[in-house]
């Protein structure tokens, strides 16, 4: 159904009789409340104009009429009149009475798309009936104005592209009060300039959003388009990221572009660890990655990548106790991690604001082709929220949007509560995911690790009995919306913070397994 547009009588009444711009337009009162831009724009002109920096131009530029295009917008409505069967296609480029800027225009639109939505057709006699209802016939100009209107179109087919101009000019429109917004509060606000700053981004944010987003194609498009993707990838072993890990990708098809993915753990069990060990994978391939860390500092982060990739003890690199084969082996792997296109930002309480615009940055400037967010609890929505679930709602589902936008997967970690640790053999479910069931909602595909040797750690009776599962990790893909689900076995070394796979473990390693230092660092 198309989304409800229409408003009381006296609402319409209102809006007919007060616009908060002046239209320019003889048959309608210019005066009104001041917008934001306006206050904005009057404070800024005084302070600018006392200052003698360019207060001439200033004025001139303030007091223009803002963007507008009222033949577009009479031939758009007039379009509408003409053919009801144009306003599905309207309505997904146009879709608020507000975009027009003459107040009776934002009124005829309205009543037009209520009317449409109510009873699936529309004429002239129904439009001046419901305007005669309401009492505003005469305010928008009368029954001559609807035959003007009527008249003043040459084809109905030529209304998407009316409608892509009368949105244009009212994000010009927003932009501008944006702005003046914007100014008003660098100039009166009492918050710092981060809140200042965050809020201007919001705003143009906001704008933004409003796009034009192509809402339908055809079926015989969509298949050329996939016949054209099967050939691209034909003879390729994998359609998406490699994530170095086998059994993952032989699972997953390796990482989907435009997919939110969560790998979700109890504390300690290595969640920032396998991140890091996909990360530094893809990178090191040549795929250019993101990692926004809001637990972790990025030094202690290097300083894992470090030891994951050149095989050293973490404590002795944290206690100063290197040998001298380790200098070799530190130099070593920072040569070769050098080269890879890795960006790390650990912005400590990160907006999804922040993050989106950061992300958008790095797409534009480095061409990312992977991002890393740990962990979502962490993060904050940048507005307020009836509770913390909810915040975490609508998280989940900005990082799934960013993810779609940007065409890339996003790899997001996250907490899971206490009820595994309840559970025999603690094995974590879905249902364990931390303030919010919309995680699982969201997420195209839903992980867990799992290490059954940690909760035993300082059990030797277990150890003794359970030699197979020392050292020893599982990644439970429990969702997986276009594949399978699994268990995939990983091998844990607690020195180096990394994961391996079983293939790349020697039968010397392999025979050592279980007495594999674990030194239970977190993440």
């Amino acid at each position: 159904m198309v989304e409800e547009l229409s408003s009381s009588s006296e609402d319409r009444r209102k809006l007919v009789s007060c616009q908060s711009m002046t239209t320019g337009d003889s048959n309608f009162p210019s005066s009104g409340p001041a917008s934001g831009f306006e206050k904005a724009s009057r404070k800024s002109k005084d302070d600018l104009e006392s200052s003698g920096i360019g207060g001439r131009d200033l004025s001139r530029l303030i007091e223009a009429l803002p963007p507008h295009a009222p033949g577009a917008e009479m031939s758009l409505l007039g379009a509408m009149l003409w053919d009801h069967t144009v306003i599905p296609e309207v309505i997904g480029i146009v879709s608020s009475g507000s975009d027009f800027y003459r107040a009776s225009h934002q009124v005829l639109f309205q009543t037009m798309i209520d009317l449409y939505d109510r009873n699936g057709s529309l004429d002239g006699e129904q439009l001046t009936q419901r305007l005669s209802d309401d009492g505003v016939l005469d305010e928008v100009g009368g029954v001559d104005y609807l035959v003007t209107l009527a008249e003043s179109v040459p084809s109905a087919s030529n209304a998407p592209y009316y409608a892509r101009i009368v949105r244009e000019k009212a994000t010009l429109r927003e932009l501008i009060e944006a702005s003046g917004t914007t100014l008003m509060e660098a100039h009166t606000s009492s918050e710092d300039a981060q809140i200042v700053l965050e809020q201007a981004e919001q705003r143009i944010f906001k704008i933004a959003q409003k796009r034009e987003h192509a809402s339908s194609q055809d079926l015989g498009s969509l298949l050329d388009e996939a016949i054209k993707a099967i050939e691209a990838n034909d003879g390729q072993t994998m359609g998406g990221l490699p994530s170095g890990f086998k059994g993952l990708d032989e699972l997953t098809n390796g990482l989907q572009s435009g997919e939110m993915l969560i790998l979700a753990a109890r504390p300690s069990m290595g969640k920032t660890a396998v991140a890091l060990n996909i990360i530094e994978h893809a990178s090191m391939a040549g795929h250019p990655c993101a990692f926004f860390s809001l637990e972790m500092g990025r030094h202690q982060l290097v300083q894992r990548l470090i030891c994951a990739r050149g095989s050293i003890d973490s404590q002795r690199l944290r206690r100063n106790m290197l040998r001298a084969e380790d200098f070799s082996k530190i130099f070593a792997a920072c040569e070769e991690l050098k080269k890879a296109p890795l960006y790390i930002d650990d912005t400590p309480g990160l907006s999804l604001l922040q993050l989106r615009s950061k992300a958008r940055r790095m797409k534009e400037r480095f061409g990312i082709k992977f991002l890393v967010i740990d962990y979502l609890q962490l993060m904050n929505s940048g507005t307020r929220s009836e509770s913390r679930q909810l915040e975490v709602s609508e998280m989940s589902r900005g990082v799934k949007a960013m993810a779609r936008e940007l065409d890339i997967p996003v790899l997001c970690l996250s907490q899971l509560n206490r009820a595994a640790e309840q559970r025999e053999g603690h094995r974590p479910r879905m249902s364990d995911l931390r303030e919010s069931g919309s995680i699982e909602q969201d997420a195209d595909v839903v992980m867990m690790l799992h290490r059954e040797e940690y909760y035993y750690r300082h059990d030797p009776d277990w150890l003794a009995a359970n030699p197979d599962k020392a050292g020893m990790g599982e990644i439970i893909i429990a969702k997986q919306r276009n594949g399978p689900t699994g268990t995939v076995q990983l091998v844990w070394d607690g020195a180096s913070t990394k994961y391996k796979d079983l293939s790349e473990l020697s039968s010397d390693e392999d025979f050592s397994r279980g007495s594999v230092t674990d030194y239970g660092i977190s993440g």
